[in-house]
């Protein structure tokens, strides 16, 4: 399990968000620039693991979690933004396939211009978890 698997398993299953972003067009790793409009694109920025002498049962993972938003304009990135921090931000527990789960903001991007002029704007989470070694 990974911070941006958690976080796509959460989006999905939001109903709010996927009333506005359909669940298939959620993706991870990769967006084609010919995907539906509106979209998100959750990727991992970075990952550490808590270091310790001795290695337990499982270990410590603190991911920086970004959400690309990708939609028709700004006003419609703006309500999207919202309810992705609705549906993740201040989760914690068994959650997203994860365990001990917990998850924060960690800013937002600048507004941008993306492809066949959407309006896109990137939405990071910093996101805890424990990781069976």
């Amino acid at each position: 399990m990974t911070g941006d698997e958690i976080v796509g398993t959460m989006l999905r299953e939001c109903a709010s968000l996927t009333a506005l972003v359909e669940a298939q067009n959620i993706m991870l790793d990769e967006l084609p620039d010919s995907a539906t409009i509106p979209n998100l694109l959750v990727t991992s920025v970075s990952s550490v693991d808590r270091q310790q002498l001795e290695r337990g049962s499982s270990v410590r993972v603190t991911e920086r979690v970004a959400v690309k938003v990708r939609a028709n304009n700004s006003q419609e990135r703006r309500e999207i933004i919202r309810l992705v921090r609705k549906c993740c931000a201040g989760m914690i527990g068994a959650i997203g396939g994860g365990a001990n789960v917990a998850i924060l903001t960690a800013g937002q991007g600048p507004n941008l211009r993306g492809p066949g002029n959407s309006f896109e704007r990137t939405q990071d989470f910093r996101v805890s978890f424990d990781d069976p070694t």
